[in-house]
């Protein structure tokens, strides 16, 4: 079997290995490549493995022996799963891998802005506490989780590991989310209700049609002024715009943000001056074990393929 892996320098500094996935096949490597050079590079794989390149129908329909697309996420709006369906193409992507490793940066972002860790760092730095007068100086808002209202927008296994810690600071948890029968560990609520509760609001839902910009001016108007807003899921899911209006006017308190709508981030977004904006570039998911548990994924489904027994199809 042919493999072709695309944007492998998506996946790795050279700290993991892919020896997993090469036991089941010829692989060549590329890594990110403009869109008009992938049909070349895939065009006599069997098999294709990528994390953001986006596979289009046109893309698709080039590749003539192409079986199988396999990818190294666990979101697939980059591939056209209809597209390869109509062709027989099966589609496979990574769930779970990631789970602890976003709910641990979920979780450093809300004590990051809980306790103003980056101005404090700053302040530090530049000679704030060199010059105090006092042991210890606060200028800066200090708060305790303890008794604050965690809304989870999305209860998948992300969300349901971000309740899980936000438990252990004694926090209330409430709980957004489509299948409210499956949740019977946590306070069901409407999104309105979920806004305008939460005083850490925390986004785990897929990006799809309905949660597309589902922070906007409306549901944002619905906030506390005390509020903080994490997004670890989707870029897109937030009104970048109107994110970056409250917080530069005080409407909300804080966010604390891994993705983007556009990623790498533009040199224009709004988002990077905004006040009291936490911006890391998309690495909840990196952590070196992460990555290797990842592989391992990847491998397990390439394997399962081959065998006649694919799983975690996404398009069948």
């Amino acid at each position: 079997m042919k493999i072709t892996v695309l944007d492998r320098n998506t996946v790795t500094n050279e700290d993991i290995s892919f020896v997993a996935i090469e036991a089941l096949g010829e692989v060549a490597y590329y890594d990110v490549l403009p869109p008009e050079g992938i049909p070349q590079a895939i065009e006599d794989a069997d098999a294709v493995i990528c994390n953001k390149a986006n596979l289009s129908r046109e893309i698709i329909s080039s590749a003539k022996r192409l079986k199988y697309i396999g990818l190294f996420a666990t979101g697939y709006n980059n591939i056209d799963t209809e597209a390869a369906k109509e062709r027989g193409i099966v589609v496979c992507n990574a769930p779970g891998y990631s789970t602890e490793a976003v709910a641990q940066l979920t979780f450093s972002m809300i004590l990051a802005l809980a306790g103003s860790f980056c101005d404090y760092t700053a302040s530090t730095r530049a000679g704030g506490w060199i010059k105090s007068d006092t042991f210890s100086y606060f200028p800066f808002p200090l708060r305790e989780l303890k008794d604050k209202t965690l809304g989870i927008f999305g209860y998948g296994s992300i969300g349901r590991q971000v309740a899980k810690i936000g438990r252990a600071f004694n926090m209330n948890v409430i709980v957004y989310t489509r299948t409210p029968s499956k949740c019977t560990d946590a306070e069901n609520v409407s999104m309105e209700e979920l806004f305008s509760r939460s005083d850490y609001l925390t986004l785990h839902a897929p990006l799809t049609p309905e949660t597309a910009k589902i922070i906007n001016r409306d549901t944002l108007a619905l906030m506390k002024k005390s509020a903080y807003i994490i997004n670890t899921s989707r870029g897109g899911a937030i009104d970048e715009t109107a994110l970056a209006d409250a917080l530069n006017n005080g409407d909300i308190a804080g966010a604390g943000l891994d993705v983007l709508t556009v990623e790498p981030m533009l040199e224009d977004n709004p988002l990077r001056s905004a006040k009291n904006c936490l911006i890391t570039p998309h690495i909840a998911w990196a952590p070196v074990e992460t990555r290797m548990r990842l592989i391992e994924i990847v491998a397990d489904n390439i394997k399962a393929f081959i065998n006649g027994s694919p799983i975690n199809v996404v398009n069948k």
